[in-house]
């Protein structure tokens, strides 16, 4: 038995039943992107309006009683929908689905299809999967390329069928009748139970199908197709848009173009060429820079070397550089007698150090001087470098230093 958002995709709320209701637990991903479970109740409903997750097509969201429904899953003839407040079975029940995401998936299903049955007619390209995802689709084409001519031409005779406002039809076959081995699909799940629904865009595709669909094409409005990227395994995945996400993709594209011409100051036609002089300019400014930080470099060794401070431990930090920066310090300088600590970045934030000197005693202290500016690094040969969360507790890092120098001269 199909459901009632399968016979009528349209319908946004009907009354049922409940059948049954028993504690049941849902994993989620919370707003952390860490897993979550939260305990609620596996709710049977005698029919629902809410389409359960099935043939690359994501679930319905909606209400039972305007209870939130969580998710929706099939299990054999039957729904799951996922509530965390109880309902009494045998009670009449309201059921309303979220239109707004109902209709996106009938455009996103629909545009598949069509996508897929004259990508086939034209050029004898062959879908292998599809995923409808949040804010774009994508179709697995049996192909290791896709020319620009190709995507063109089943862009435009995608949306002249759009526009001839072709209908679509659902009906449903017995598995022995003969229609059956006509009729293209990937297979069966393997609980499927009872009929077999096929879905027909007229005089283009028939195609086994559990999801919901437009009735007529002209509901699809428009396709667009951003294009093609390298699939797995010698496949190609194009990439595409259907009905509003197309309006929605147009208006972030645009509200983009209107920022650009108020940054670049110039026409959106003069866009790219602006933003590679930028380009450029960026790229000599930072060969430049890279140029005064080395001669800086050389500089500041060479003070170091010849300051009267010289000998035990040295330190330096600069809130300019990086690692090539205090790596020539510590190569223009190459004592091997005493402790060089050089850090660089934020003097209360992240940053970077470099600790050179004795082989032994580097070995000894790096990992330590690490743990105290929480953070992390690695050494060998007298030098041990790394990443630091805390550059504020730099005092302390020297501090422990000092103290390893203070120790071996006095046992010396």
């Amino acid at each position: 038995m199909a459901f009632r958002c399968q016979r009528d995709s349209y319908a946004r709320e009907f009354t049922t039943t409940v059948v049954s209701c028993s504690p049941a637990e849902l994993q989620t991903e919370g707003s952390n992107g860490k897993k979550e479970v939260l305990s609620g109740f596996q709710v049977v409903l005698e029919d629902t309006l809410l389409f359960p997750e099935g043939g690359g097509q994501p679930d319905d969201r909606g209400t039972i009683n305007d209870i939130s429904v969580l998710r929706v899953t099939r299990r054999g003839a039957q729904a799951d929908h996922f509530t965390q407040t109880p309902l009494a079975p045998g009670s009449q029940v309201l059921v309303q689905v979220d239109w707004e995401r109902r209709f996106d998936h009938m455009q996103q299903h629909s545009g598949q299809h069509l996508i897929t049955a004259v990508a086939d007619h034209l050029f004898g390209l062959k879908t292998t999967s599809w995923e409808l995802g949040r804010l774009r689709s994508v179709i697995e084409l049996d192909s290791p390329s896709v020319t620009t001519e190709q995507v063109a031409a089943i862009e435009q005779s995608v949306n002249e069928k759009i526009r001839d406002r072709l209908p679509v039809n659902v009906r449903e076959l017995s598995l022995d009748d003969p229609e059956v081995e006509q009729v293209r699909g990937r297979g069966l799940p393997d609980d499927h139970a009872g009929p077999i629904r096929v879905v027909t865009i007229k005089g283009v595709d028939s195609n086994m199908c559990c999801g919901t669909h437009v009735s007529n094409l002209s509901d699809l409005q428009v396709i667009k197709i951003l294009g093609t990227e390298k699939g797995k395994k010698n496949k190609t995945n194009l990439i595409f848009l259907a009905g509003n996400r197309v309006l929605k993709w147009m208006e972030r594209s645009h509200g983009t173009e209107k920022a650009l011409t108020a940054l670049l100051k110039c026409g959106a036609e003069d866009h790219v060429e602006a933003v590679k002089k930028l380009q450029n300019s960026t790229k000599l400014l930072q060969k430049n820079n890279l140029n005064l930080l080395r001669d800086l470099a050389v500089h500041i060794a060479h003070s170091l070397r010849n300051s009267s401070d010289w000998g035990g431990v040295v330190t330096l930090h600069r809130k300019e550089g990086d690692s090539e920066f205090m790596n020539i310090i510590a190569n223009e300088i190459g004592s091997e007698e005493t402790l060089l600590f050089l850090t660089v970045g934020d003097e209360k934030g992240a940053g970077l150090f470099l600790l050179t000197g004795p082989a032994e005693a580097v070995e000894t202290l790096g990992p330590r001087v690490a743990e105290v500016l929480e953070g992390k690094g690695a050494g060998k040969k007298g030098r041990f470098q790394g990443k630091a969360t805390k550059m504020s507790r730099r005092a302390e890092a020297q501090a422990l230093l000092q103290d390893y120098i203070s120790t071996q001269s006095a046992e010396e």
